[in-house]
């Protein structure tokens, strides 16, 4: 579908890192933009955010929904022909109960796919993550993780925001099904997403460049982080609106995967002033202070794990090859240290 006059996206989650970097890029590229934000008195903020940015926003307008909620799912599909969920519960701490996680995860997406359905949208596309596909597998796995495999749920150490992921994900595609059209679905599957922020709010990826920056960790745990760019992720959200080959498929989003060390040191040739970890954390140490941190104890399941994605279907849809981890790692520390938030 190309950009008009009567091709009105709605986005959900509008507000949050990647929601404002996908709205600049549909803007950008033409649409006009319905934005969801679960009060009214973000809207405001977003149009300022955005502005800044230069996109056009006379094209945009906002609605109030909840994932949680049954309200104005319908009303704010009114002339739009695409849905592009973005929505999705993130908590910076890991919740006692999973649930806290998982419904509304599940629950908003089922709100939002059915009143699409409802409304006759030519296509959806639903922003899921690497969560839905790359853990709870045997850990000799050192092969990438493609488009077809999905996170067992009955593995190893996988944690409640994976479950929702892999859920909210799962559950998309049962309902398309059953509605008999899953080639109207396409699922985008980011890893950790870094990249220039828009506004004050760090989010939650950008908090580990923060807190690297801000020289609170000493030395660094054996994890690796398979990383990719918050503008990569948003082109791939608008291409597929339009792309017939992307229907009825998953893209999975991720440019490099680099240790925790590595990451400090792509940090320090930038930024030699600053206080970086230049040591690594042995695994006994974290696994001892797990103990009592539940925050790190959800996380000891990827010490010495690194894991790869099969990056190859986002780069042809793209048509062209994903910025590197370390663009999207400085852009992050940049926008951080413009920003006075680190």
């Amino acid at each position: 579908m190309a950009p008009g006059p009567s091709n009105r996206v709605l986005l959900t989650g509008i507000s949050g890192f990647l929601g404002g970097h996908i709205a600049l890029a549909l803007l950008h590229a033409g649409y006009e933009v319905r934005g969801s934000v679960r009060h009214l008195d973000k809207a405001e903020k977003v149009r300022r955010t955005l502005a800044a940015a230069g996109a056009d926003v006379s094209r945009l307008d906002f609605v109030t929904l909840d994932l949680l909620s049954d309200a104005g799912w319908d009303e704010a599909m009114v002339g739009c022909h695409t849905l592009l969920h973005s929505a999705s519960p993130f908590l910076i701490q890991t919740p006692r109960d999973p649930m806290d996680l998982i419904r509304p995860a599940v629950q908003g997406t089922e709100r939002a796919l059915n009143a699409a359905l409802r409304a006759g949208v030519d296509r959806i596309i639903l922003t899921s993550s690497m969560a839905a596909i790359a853990y709870g597998h045997p850990r000799r796995r050192t092969a990438a993780f493609g488009p077809k495999e999905w996170t067992d749920l009955e593995g190893r150490a996988v944690t409640p925001y994976q479950k929702s992921k892999t859920l909210a994900e799962r559950r998309a595609w049962e309902i398309m099904d059953a509605a008999g059209r899953r080639h109207d679905l396409v699922a985008i599957n980011p890893s950790i997403i870094l990249g220039p922020l828009l506004d004050e709010d760090p989010g939650t990826s950008a908090t580990i460049v923060q807190r690297l920056l801000s020289g609170s960790v000493p030395a660094a745990p054996n994890i690796a982080l398979t990383i990719v760019d918050v503008r990569d992720v948003a082109a791939a959200h608008v291409a597929a609106i339009a792309a017939p080959e992307a229907g009825g498929r998953r893209f999975p989003m991720g440019a490099q995967t680099v240790s925790l060390l590595d990451v400090a040191g792509m940090l320090r040739e930038d930024y030699p002033g600053r206080r970086l970890p230049r040591f690594g954390l042995p695994d006994w140490a974290v696994r001892l202070y797990a103990l009592f941190d539940r925050d790190v104890r959800d996380n000891v399941g990827e010490l010495s794990h690194p894991k790869t994605l099969d990056s190859s279907a986002s780069i042809a849809l793209l048509g062209r090859s994903l910025l590197s981890a370390r663009h999207a790692l400085l852009a992050t520390a940049a926008s951080l240290l413009q920003r006075g938030l680190a």
